[in-house]
C-alpha cells in the first residue's frame, strides 16, 4: 500500500503480536470454558433444571455444582456432567447434560443441552436419546450402587451404543462424584493419625527384557478369560430374555475372549513386550507424562469390533480410571505382529494404544480396561454386557516419590549390566514384513501373473475361452483372498493420507507399516505409466471384482442389463471426480472429518467388514452392488473417488498397448457397444479415463468371427482363393474328322 512503511524488525514484532494474540485467546477460551455452566443455567427457568426449585444459587464448589431452592428449603444441586467426568463420543467433543441431583443422593432431572455427535445428528433422532436420558431419572447411586460389569440401567439404543454408553456413564460417575464431594454418602474418614500411603513415581530405569511368564506372575500383564458359558450367563443375568434366548452356540468351554493388557509406557515392561526398536520408537513419540496401553487378544470375539473406522472409534473397550474414562481413536492406535517378550504366545490381534492427548491415566493409580460384548438380536436391536479387567502397576516397577518417605516393600531394581537398546533390532515395520512374508509373497506372484498377461496380452486374448477363464479366475483371487482373506483394499483414504503427509510429516515408517497395501499402491504407482489406472481397478481392486462377478451372475440368471446413452455416461462419470474433489478439499482443512465423508467408499463395509456393520453401511453397499447387476460396474463408473484419484495422474501414462483398426468407430462400433464400461467413445477412441483393461477390445480385435474388420478381410482372402466360375473347364468331345468344326473348338 503507498504510504506503508514497514520496520526493518518487522518479523519480531510479527511473532510479539502473534504471541499476545494467543495469549488472549486462551484465557478467553479458557475463561469460557470455566463458565460454561452457569451459561446453560441462565438458558433455562430453574424449575426446568430441578422440578419444583423456584431459584439456583451461584455455581461453587469441586465440582463445580449450583445449589437448587424452593424459596429458602434447599433441594439439592445442579451441575454438568463435563464439568465433573471427562467423556467423549464418537466426536471427541464434549456431551453435555445437565443433571439435578436430590441431597439423598437421588437423580431428579437430566438433560441433554449441546453436543455434536454425528450419530445423533444424522441417524438417531435427538427425542429418542432424551428418552434414554431420562430413563436415569429416579435412579440413586448411593444406594443402590452399580456394580462393575453390569450393563447400563437404560436400554441402549442400537446404532447409538457409543455415544449412548457415554452419556450414561457420565450420569453414574457425575451422580457419584457430585453427591460424595457434597458429603452424601461419603465413604467413613480413615483413623486420626494413621499414616498415608506413600507416593509413588513410575520407575523410569530401562530394567532388562522380562519373559512373559515372569510379567504375568509379576502383575505387570493382566489377563481375562471368558468362555462361552460366562459370557452366556452374563447375558442371562441383565433380565433380557430376548437376550438370553440367543445364546453363544460354541462348546460353552470354549474360549470366548482372552485379552490381556499392560501399561507399556513403564520402560521396563514396554522393552519387554514391544521389542527394543518398537519401544524406542514409543518412548520418542510419547510426550511427557503420556501413557501407553498394550492389548492382546484371541478367540471368536474381538476387542478391536468391527465398527471403527480411519479416524473412528474403538467401541467395545474403555479405560476408566476413578472419574475419568476415554475410549482410544483410530489415531491413536497401532497394529503390532505379535509380542515380542520371550515365551509369549502368538495372539491374531495386538494393539499399541497412547493414551490421546486430551485425556489423562495415572499410571500408578489402580484402572480398568472394560470390555463390551454385544449380542445382535435383530436388524435393529442389540444387547450388551460389559466385563472389567482391571490393572494395577506392581509395586516393582514404581519409585518413592522425590521427597516421599520411602516404602517398606522392597522395589525391584532392574539389572545394570543390559544395554538399554539393541540397535541391531529390526525396525517394527520390518518386524511386520517378516511376519507377513508369506502373504507378500503370494501377493507378488498374483501381480507377476498380472503382468504376464498384460505383456503376452496378444496371445491370451486370441483366445476368447481362455481370456474368459483367466480373468475369471483373477477377479476371484483379488476379491476373496487380497480382499475378504488379506484386507488389502485400496481406499481414497489412502491417498488423502499420503499427500497430507506430503504437506506435514512425511515418514515412509507410516507407510510400510501394513506391507500388502504398500506393494499393492507401488505397483498400481508403477502400472499407471504402462495401463493408467486399469491395473489396479479392472484386475487388483476386491470392490471392483465383486461388482464383475455379480454382474456376471445377473447375466447368468438372465437379468436384463440398462444401456445407459453415450452423452449420460459421460456427464454420470464426472460424479466421481466431484467426490473426489470434495473429499480433497476436506482432507486439507480436517483430514478427521474427510476420513469421515470417505465412507462414501462402501470398501470397509464390503470387504473389510465383509458386510457384518451397523444396517445403514450395509444397506448402502448392498444398493450400489445392486445397482451393479443391472449397470456393470455402476459404482466404479459413476461414484469411486479412488477411480478417480488415480485416473488424474495416470493421463501421463506413456505406452498404449491397446490396438485398434482404421475402421473402429468408422464405420465399426462393435467395441463400442461391448465395452462393459463404456469406455469407448463412437468414434472408436478408447477413453483412458474410464478404461480398466478387461482387455475385451483386444479379445473382439483378434476374432475373425465378431470383428467387422477381420470378417471382411476374412471374407476377401477367400474370395481370392476360390478358382472364378468362368475359368472351370469342362470336357469337350473330340470332333470327328468329316464334321465341320464346333464353335467351341477354339475356346
Amino acid at each position: 500500500m503507498p504510504g506503508l512503511v514497514v520496520p526493518a524488525n518487522s518479523s519480531g514484532l510479527f511473532r510479539i503480536f502473534a504471541f499476545l494474540l494467543l495469549a488472549c485467546t486462551a484465557v478467553l477460551l479458557s475463561t469460557a470454558q470455566a463458565q460454561r455452566l452457569p451459561h446453560f443455567l441462565a438458558a433455562f427457568p430453574p424449575g426446568e433444571l430441578y422440578p419444583g426449585a423456584d431459584r439456583l444459587g451461584p455455581p461453587e464448589g469441586q465440582p463445580l455444582a449450583a445449589r437448587a431452592y424452593a424459596g429458602d428449603r434447599p433441594l439439592g444441586h445442579v451441575y454438568l456432567t463435563t464439568d465433573v467426568v471427562n467423556t467423549r463420543g464418537y466426536s471427541s467433543k464434549p456431551i453435555d447434560v445437565v443433571v439435578a441431583l436430590a441431597d439423598n443422593g437421588r437423580i431428579e432431572a437430566a438433560r441433554l443441552v449441546e453436543h455434536h455427535e454425528p450419530i445423533v445428528l444424522i441417524g438417531i433422532p435427538e427425542s429418542r436419546v432424551e428418552a434414554f436420558i431420562n430413563g436415569y431419572v429416579g435412579l440413586n447411586f448411593i444406594d443402590s450402587p452399580p456394580r462393575h460389569g453390569a450393563p447400563p440401567p437404560v436400554d441402549i439404543i442400537s446404532g447409538a451404543t457409543v455415544t449412548l454408553m457415554v452419556i450414561g456413564d457420565s450420569i453414574t460417575r457425575s451422580a457419584i462424584a457430585v453427591a460424595r464431594s457434597r458429603g452424601i454418602g461419603a465413604p467413613a474418614a480413615a483413623p486420626a493419625g494413621a499414616p498415608a500411603a506413600p507416593a509413588r513415581v513410575v520407575d523410569d530405569a530401562l530394567g532388562p527384557v522380562q519373559p512373559w511368564q515372569a510379567l504375568l506372575d509379576s502383575g505387570a500383564v493382566q489377563r481375562l478369560r471368558l468362555s462361552v458359558a460366562d459370557v452366556n450367563q452374563a447375558f442371562e443375568r441383565t433380565g433380557r430374555h430376548d437376550a438370553a434366548a440367543r445364546p453363544e452356540a460354541a462348546d460353552p468351554a470354549a474360549t470366548f475372549i482372552d485379552l490381556y493388557a499392560a501399561l507399556v509406557s513403564v520402560p521396563t515392561i514396554g522393552r519387554s513386550l514391544l521389542g527394543d526398536a518398537t519401544w524406542q520408537h514409543l518412548s520418542a513419540r510419547l510426550a511427557p507424562g503420556q501413557q501407553a496401553v498394550l492389548v492382546a487378544g484371541s478367540g471368536a470375539y474381538s476387542f478391536k469390533g468391527s465398527g471403527y473406522v480411519r479416524g473412528g472409534i474403538f467401541d467395545r473397550i474403555e479405560i476408566i480410571q476413578g472419574e475419568s474414562s476415554f475410549r482410544f481413536r483410530d489415531r491413536d492406535h497401532q497394529r503390532l505382529a505379535d509380542v515380542a517378550a520371550p515365551g509369549a504366545p502368538s495372539f491374531p490381534e495386538v494393539a499399541l494404544f497412547v493414551v490421546p492427548e486430551d485425556a489423562t491415566l495415572d499410571p500408578v493409580a489402580p484402572w480398568r480396561l472394560q470390555l463390551m460384548v454385544q449380542r445382535v438380536l435383530s436388524v435393529t436391536d442389540k444387547a450388551f454386557v460389559t466385563f472389567d479387567l482391571p490393572y494395577e502397576l506392581p509395586q516393582a516397577y514404581t519409585r518413592p516419590a522425590p521427597g516421599a518417605a520411602p516404602a517398606d516393600a522392597p522395589v525391584a531394581q532392574p539389572a545394570a549390566a543390559e544395554p538399554a537398546f539393541d540397535d541391531t533390532a529390526p525396525a517394527l515395520w520390518k518386524q511386520i514384513w517378516h511376519a507377513k512374508r508369506g502373504q507378500v509373497v503370494i501377493l507378488a506372484v498374483g501381480l507377476d501373473v498380472l503382468v504376464g498377461i498384460f505383456f503376452f496380452q496378444d496371445q491370451l486374448t486370441r483366445r476368447p475361452l481362455l481370456h474368459d477363464r483367466v480373468r475369471l479366475a483373477f477377479l476371484a483371487f483379488a476379491l476373496f483372498w487380497i480382499g475378504w482373506y488379506a484386507q488389502a483394499q485400496l481406499s481414497v483414504v489412502n491417498v488423502l493420507t499420503f499427500t497430507t503427509a506430503l504437506r506435514t510429516e512425511f515418514r515412509w515408517d507410516d507407510f510400510l507399516m501394513d506391507p500388502l497395501v504398500f506393494i499393492l499402491w507401488c505397483a498400481t504407482a508403477i502400472s499407471m505409466v504402462f495401463w493408467n489406472r486399469g491395473a489396479f481397478c479392472g484386475w487388483l481392486c476386491p470392490f471392483g471384482a465383486l461388482q464383475e462377478l455379480a454382474n456376471r451372475l445377473a447375466r447368468r440368471l438372465g437379468i436384463k442389463q440398462v444401456t445407459v446413452r453415450h452423452g449420460v455416461n459421460q456427464r454420470l462419470s464426472t460424479l466421481k471426480y466431484v467426490i473426489f474433489l470434495v473429499l480433497f478439499g476436506y482432507s486439507l482443512y480436517d483430514l478427521a472429518l474427510a476420513e469421515k465423508l470417505a465412507e462414501v467408499e462402501p470398501f470397509k463395509t464390503a470387504i473389510i467388514l465383509r458386510f457384518v456393520r451397523d444396517w445403514p453401511f450395509v444397506v448402502f453397499a448392498v444398493a450400489l452392488v445392486v445397482a451393479g447387476l443391472f449397470i456393470e460396474r455402476f459404482f466404479c463408473r459413476y461414484l469411486c473417488p479412488l477411480g478417480a484419484a488415480l485416473a488424474i495422474p495416470a493421463r501421463l501414462r506413456i505406452f498404449n498397448w491397446l490396438r485398434r483398426y482404421h475402421e473402429c468407430g468408422n464405420p465399426c462400433q462393435r467395441c463400442n457397444q461391448e465395452c462393459p464400461v463404456q469406455a469407448i467413445d463412437p468414434t472408436g477412441a478408447i477413453n483412458p479415463n474410464e478404461c480398466i483393461q478387461c482387455l475385451h477390445c483386444q479379445m473382439l480385435y483378434h476374432h475373425d468371427g465378431k470383428c467387422p474388420p477381420l470378417i471382411q478381410k476374412k471374407a476377401k482372402r477367400e474370395r481370392r482363393r476360390a478358382p472364378p466360375a468362368e475359368a472351370v473347364l469342362h470336357h469337350v468331345p473330340r470332333a470327328k474328322p468329316d464334321s465341320p468344326p464346333s464353335p467351341s473348338a477354339n475356346f
